[in-house]
């Protein structure tokens, strides 16, 4: 089992931009599906973009344009680059082996890493 180390959240002002990292355990990642979750209090965890293994992209209306996700197979991590933050991206961001082809998450999520956009 892939296990999962989010980090790079912060506190940041309306438009500006943050990196997440996702650092993966094992020899397994590079043949992962994955995706970026988040969640917010009183609010479903929501997919907002997700990367095959081979690279295609999904992305939730609300960011498209605005993340990017990637990946290194090398490195074993995963990335989101978010530019243009909003105060409603305020959340906590995690990372999950995640089917692309149904966009579920299929396997266990790490600690997670906070963003908070002020406005």
């Amino acid at each position: 089992q892939v296990q999962l180390v989010e980090s790079g959240g912060g506190l940041v002002q309306a438009g500006g931009s943050l990196r997440l990292s996702c650092a993966a355990s094992g020899s397994i990642f590079s043949f992962l599906g994955m995706g970026w979750y988040r969640q917010t209090p009183g609010k479903e965890c929501e997919l907002v973009a997700g990367i095959s293994s081979g690279g295609s992209a999904y992305y939730v209306d609300s960011v498209k344009g605005r993340f990017t996700i990637s990946r290194d197979n090398a490195k074993n991590t995963l990335y989101l680059h978010m530019n243009s933050l909003k105060p409603e991206d305020t959340a906590r961001y995690y990372c999950a082996p995640t089917r692309l082809a149904t966009l579920e998450k299929f396997g266990s999520w790490g600690q997670g890493t906070q963003v908070t956009v002020s406005s």
